[in-house]
């Protein structure tokens, strides 16, 4: 579809309003709107100027898929499946090029998926999320509503990585291009991590955590933004009231221990060796 065409939609979504339009009319609206969302010719953020800027009318778009839906079942045999009638499970082709491990994923229409990504099983893959070339969606591993996910990056096993629909102007999580987001990591609430950066283990971030980054003797500020190749890992911080230093008591807080160089890169080798 040419930009033309796409601005065209866009102005629909934009100003909206059921008075307007027949009841065939919208879903013909939704339905091409469905369609650009699954071949990724829109996403809900997008890089402009080195800066992420979120697409409003998407999202306000996928709230209309919603809305103009109609609860029905959907169940297989016995596999009991409720949910609205425009937003069935992505139709996945073997020419896609992505690798769907079986094993209880599912990846739900609207979003997109490039070729190359793998699935490990038992993952999930909400409405509006980007996935780009080459990345790995790890076992037990979520990519919630308007989540953008760069190239070759590794979403490692039990990771949740938040869905960010409303407010419509919240910025969704970000990761770009050839980032490590570690095992049992939740990544929430329109936190952006920069290229090349590693989320270790268990780190927990979203939009109040305070991140201290110790090369630069510094704390991040919000909204929370991991620069490009940090290494981040779960650390704590005393608390200084009277009661917490009686009893010893600290709070979790993410660290920036270093930045990546030659040695950190060496450990993520071996994703390339699994593709």
């Amino acid at each position: 579809m040419n930009g033309e065409s796409i601005e065209k939609i866009k102005n629909i979504i934009e100003t909206f309003n059921e008075d307007n339009y027949t009841k065939e009319e919208i879903n013909n609206i939704l339905s091409i709107f469905l369609e650009l969302l699954n071949n990724g010719h829109i996403r809900a953020a997008e890089k402009i100027n080195n800066q992420w800027v979120v697409n409003l009318w998407v999202k306000k778009g996928i709230l209309l898929l919603f809305k103009y839906s109609a609860l029905t079942d959907m169940s297989l045999d016995s596999f009991a499946f409720f949910d609205k009638d425009r937003l069935k499970l992505k139709d996945i082709k073997l020419e896609d090029g992505v690798r769907v491990v079986p094993g209880g994923s599912s990846i739900r229409t609207g979003c997109y998926i490039a070729k190359g990504v793998i699935c490990m099983p038992p993952m999930y893959i909400n409405i509006g999320s980007y996935i780009d070339e080459g990345t790995m969606i790890d076992s037990h591993a979520l990519v919630g509503t308007c989540a953008q996910i760069g190239k070759n990056v590794h979403i490692s096993a039990a990771a949740q990585i938040g869905g960010v629909l409303e407010p419509i102007g919240a910025n969704p999580v970000i990761v770009e291009d050839n980032v490590m987001i570690g095992g049992n990591c939740g990544i929430y609430e329109g936190v952006i991590i920069k290229k090349n950066a590693i989320i270790g283990t268990g780190v927990i971030l979203n939009s109040s955590t305070k991140v201290y980054d110790i090369p630069n003797e510094t704390v991040l500020p919000f909204p929370i933004v991991i620069p490009e190749n940090a290494v981040v890992v779960q650390g704590s911080r005393t608390i200084d009231k009277p009661f917490a230093k009686e009893h010893g008591l600290s709070i979790s807080t993410p660290i920036i221990v270093k930045y990546r160089d030659s040695k950190s890169d060496a450990k993520t080798e071996l994703e390339s060796i699994l593709r």
